[in-house]
């Protein structure tokens, strides 16, 4: 397998590991396990980096052209159980701990940011848990701050689901898809992780723009 081209391995850290093709090439049939394992880790373990979008972008594009030997639907039921578990982990997690957070205002977890996310999750609703899906960073803390914020368990457990369902089939069907379309990206995938992370990275940075034209406008009142 080749190594990460020199444009996408600064995205990824420089970490081998963080390359699907890497991984494929160095595990092989134990590949699937371990992509479940950092879509799992990822979606409730508080490690944001993992690469969840490649992962499942890559199995889609590694099945149509048999690089990898797996049903597809198969796939796709494997990866959405490791998302929903990954969720409902870190939910409990933030149910658990959470309180005693709140209460005592700690640096890690302060307390206006907990009073922002439940403004989030007011203002937005149930889809705060199915676009946040979407965006790295808040498919990771997402859950740990419903849990922090005490949302209603069957609520959460309802739309994270359709989190989980909206966010495996997107992203592993265009794998898929583009695969078959397009032959040429299952030998240059590192082009289809460059682009994977390029639309990543824009609902962060709206986010972010938004955010920053709200604190200039209080700055000035």
């Amino acid at each position: 397998m080749r190594l990460l081209s020199p444009l996408v391995a600064p995205l990824l850290l420089g970490i081998p590991w963080m390359d699907p093709e890497w991984l494929l090439g160095h595990f092989h049939t134990e590949f699937v396990w371990i992509s479940l394992a950092i879509v799992f880790v990822e979606c409730g373990l508080f490690f944001p980096f993992l690469p969840g979008d490649t992962l499942l972008f890559a199995v889609g594009l590694f099945i149509a052209g048999d690089q990898l030997h797996l049903n597809l639907f198969v796939a796709l039921a494997a990866f959405f159980v490791a998302a929903f578990l990954g969720n409902v982990v870190g939910y409990e997690i933030g149910r658990k701990l959470g309180p005693p957070l709140y209460r005592h205002d700690g640096r890690v977890l302060k307390r206006k940011y907990l009073d922002q996310t439940r403004e989030f999750f007011d203002r937005h609703g149930n889809k705060a848990l199915v676009i946040g899906r979407f965006v790295p960073f808040v498919r990771t803390y997402i859950t740990l701050v419903a849990g922090v914020t005490e949302m209603a368990r069957r609520r959460f457990l309802l739309w994270s689901a359709v989190g989980a369902i909206a966010w495996v089939l997107v992203i592993t069907l265009l794998g898929y898809f583009l695969g078959q379309a397009v032959p040429w990206l299952r030998t240059n995938i590192d082009w289809a992780v460059l682009g994977l992370l390029v639309l990543s990275v824009i609902p962060i940075a709206v986010e972010w723009w938004r955010h920053r034209g709200k604190d200039t406008a209080e700055d000035r009142a």
